[in-house]
């Protein structure tokens, strides 16, 4: 089974400080994931959900002071592929850890997760994904229990096993992802990484040391009640996939659930979240 991808293309006129606004904006619609990289914005949806792309109901499109315009083309899995891979350059992340691609030749870092993303989002490229591995490289996993929500790619879940997870669970509803995190477990040569095919959760007792959630703000509070719930005393809750302004809703939706706040990251415009319970 396969997904095509649709690829918004906005240019935005005056740059500063619309293109932030306009991000923060899309961020409440169904796109998946953002690329500012090139220095256009880009927004992308699974074909599924394009349908529910209603741009007309943002409000910097009604404001004067700003010009919008976007471009849209669909992107075909063997096409995205293609791209990614003509393109993909190892990331470094702190001193020990690197996320490359098998046809990269060994960096000598103390974790090397070798990382081929299909139609799934979550290479390392990405800031949100960097400050979630970064988070983990601080963090013990020796013989604890991990959840990875919207795993992508599953490199969160593989630098868990890699660092002593004990075992890991990796949930995304896109099966590209679910095939693509078994794939990519092999080729890092990572057991005892059990992938699901599901929106939800389906357990509600404590289980969990560490979960992950990298996913984007409206789903992050939809789910929080139910992270905490499989979360053990003491556990930790990472999360990313949003922005400064969504910050203030996020921590109030945590401490309502019993966490702490520990640790916070920025990188560009994105933020990431380390909580406690």
């Amino acid at each position: 089974m396969s997904y095509n991808y649709f690829e918004y293309k906005f240019t935005v006129n005056p740059k500063e400080p619309w293109e932030e606004i306009l991000l923060a904006q899309l961020s409440s619609l169904s796109f998946e994931s953002f690329d500012l990289n090139d220095g256009l914005l880009k927004a992308y949806v699974p074909e599924k959900f394009d349908s529910s792309i209603n741009l007309d109901s943002l409000s910097v499109f009604k404001l004067k002071e700003v010009s919008i315009h976007f471009e849209k083309k669909m992107i075909p899995p063997a096409n995205w592929n293609a791209r990614w891979e003509s393109s993909f350059q190892p990331i470094i992340i702190g001193e020990d850890c690197v996320v490359r691609a098998d046809f990269h030749p060994p960096m000598g870092k103390k974790y090397e997760l070798i990382i081929t993303p299909k139609m799934s989002f979550g290479t390392g490229h990405h800031e949100t994904t960097q400050m979630m591995l970064d988070f983990a490289l601080n963090i013990t996993f020796t013989e604890k229990e991990v959840l990875d929500m919207g795993c992508g790619t599953g490199v969160l879940g593989i630098l868990s096993r890699i660092k002593g997870a004990k075992n890991v669970k990796a949930i995304d509803n896109d099966p590209w992802c679910i095939e693509n995190t078994l794939e990519n477990a092999k080729r890092n040569h990572c057991s005892n990484i059990n992938v699901e095919l599901a929106d939800y959760l389906k357990e509600d007792k404590p289980y969990y040391d560490l979960i992950f959630a990298n996913i984007n703000r409206n789903v992050l509070l939809d789910q929080l009640t139910s992270y905490t719930k499989v979360l053990k005393p003491n556990g930790i809750l990472l999360l990313s996939g949003f922005y400064q302004e969504d910050i203030a809703v996020i921590r109030n939706k945590a401490i309502v659930n019993g966490l702490t706040i520990e640790d916070q990251k920025s990188l560009g415009l994105w933020r990431a979240l380390k909580f406690k319970k």
